[in-house]
């Protein structure tokens, strides 16, 4: 069924505001609209028209679609999400009279504690990385050089893929990072990082063509280092160390632990990972708490008496 004109007028302006007023990403700007579209596809089904006609009744089927479908918890809370960001718009420009998703309840996820690697292990990961890299064979040297810098920094893939040379400031040894909501915030990185960062640089050129961009990382073929290919060099060396197979944020979240449990306050952390939100943040204390109950309860005699 073609939707209603008022209704994919909406989706255009929707998207507009993501992109031009929330400086969202592309990424997440197809996220959102694409959630929408689902909701007023289901809404035109059932015969509405203009946007007034979506009450709470309907998005709750739409809700309750959703589980029938078999979809995770996860993936209906953030269309829920969506919604809420689309219907909070629409009522904010006048395109209805009430917001009807404000009492939406979208189900509740659980929370998981993030899979981190502990230091032992990190640093079993990095030595296997750098032996790899000592001939310095120019992918080897640039995994090398990405796994460093995403556990030395905290980085995300989307940040890495996105250096350019001249982000890097080298006699600071900082990096200049471009964010979520394109939020810009500059990191510091260590020797090791360092040392894997210049023999990366030094054998770019080998992989590097007369169109290859300015960008710090280049894939096999001279282009910017896609995060497919990043997440598969990371997934890769994992496995190869014989520890658990790891996306890059889960050197994200190694990062995070390993400075909180150095001492490291929660404010300096949150401006590392460059979180809006120190709720965020916090989730790292309770990893770092159940390390310390997980050596507790091995530990102390007296730890698992009644």
């Amino acid at each position: 069924m073609e939707m209603a004109p008022a209704l994919a007028d909406a989706i255009d302006g929707f998207a507009r505001h993501l992109t031009l007023e929330r400086n969202r990403s592309a990424h997440t700007v197809r996220a959102y609209t694409s959630d929408v579209i689902g909701l007023l596809n289901f809404a035109s089904a059932r015969g509405c028209e203009q946007l007034d006609d979506i009450d709470l009744a309907l998005l709750r089927d739409w809700l309750g679609a959703q589980h029938q479908a078999g979809h995770a918890r996860s993936t209906i809370a953030r269309r829920a999400a969506s919604v809420r960001a689309f219907t909070a718009w629409c009522q904010a420009r006048g395109l209805i009279h009430a917001d009807p998703s404000r009492r939406l309840k979208s189900p509740r996820v659980p929370h998981k504690l993030p899979v981190v690697l502990d230091a032992t292990e990190a640093a079993q990961l990095m030595d296997l990385a750098g032996t790899r890299a000592l001939d310095e064979d120019p992918v080897a040297a640039r995994d090398h050089a990405i796994l460093e810098l995403l556990y030395g920094t905290g980085m995300r893939v989307s940040e890495l893929c996105q250096l350019d040379l001249a982000d890097i400031a080298w006699d600071s040894r900082t990096i200049r990072l471009l964010g979520k909501g394109r939020k810009e915030r500059v990191v510091p990185y260590g020797i090791p990082a360092e040392r894997a960062l210049t023999t990366w640089i030094r054998v770019r050129p080998a992989l590097a063509t007369p169109t290859s961009p300015p960008a710090v990382f280049l894939g096999v073929r001279g282009q910017r280092l896609d995060p497919r290919a990043a997440r598969t060099v990371v997934g890769t060396l994992t496995q190869d160390a014989h520890l658990p197979r790891l996306a890059p944020h889960g050197l994200r979240h190694s990062a995070a632990t390993h400075v909180l449990e150095g001492g490291a306050d929660l404010r300096t952390v949150q401006e590392l990972l460059g979180h809006a939100s120190l709720a965020t943040t916090q989730q790292y204390t309770h990893v770092s708490v159940e390390r310390l109950r997980s050596a507790f309860d091995q530990a102390h005699p007296r730890a698992a008496q009644d």
